[in-house]
């Protein structure tokens, strides 16, 4: 491509808008995360007791194990919320902005 479709792209209202709109959700997506992150440490640092704790009497399993799996499965679950809003919404804006410059 040449620099008169870059300058275009970067020129159009809709790009500004998928920019913005991408931007605004990756970070409410990262701070999410970052959020669960901090509780799980701040647990940690503060609550050990919490995640020491057997989920039943006669379970070896703590609390600590299902709290950290749901942690991992949270960061799979956001990745796919991002992934499913990327393929329709930005995509379709991207395709949008793609078909402007190219008349």
């Amino acid at each position: 491509m040449n620099d008169s479709i870059y300058l275009s792209i970067q020129n159009s209202p809709r790009f500004k808008e998928l920019v913005s709109k991408r931007e605004r959700f990756a970070w409410i997506l990262s701070v999410i995360m970052l959020g669960l992150y901090s509780a799980f440490i701040l647990l940690i640092a503060y609550g050990p007791q919490v995640l020491g704790a057997k989920i039943s009497p006669d379970s070896s399993i703590t609390w600590g194990i299902p709290l950290g799996v749901g942690l991992i499965l949270s960061a799979f679950i956001l990745t796919g919320i991002y992934v499913r809003r990327a393929n329709g919404e930005f995509d379709e804006l991207n395709n949008a902005i793609l078909k402007e410059v190219q008349q």
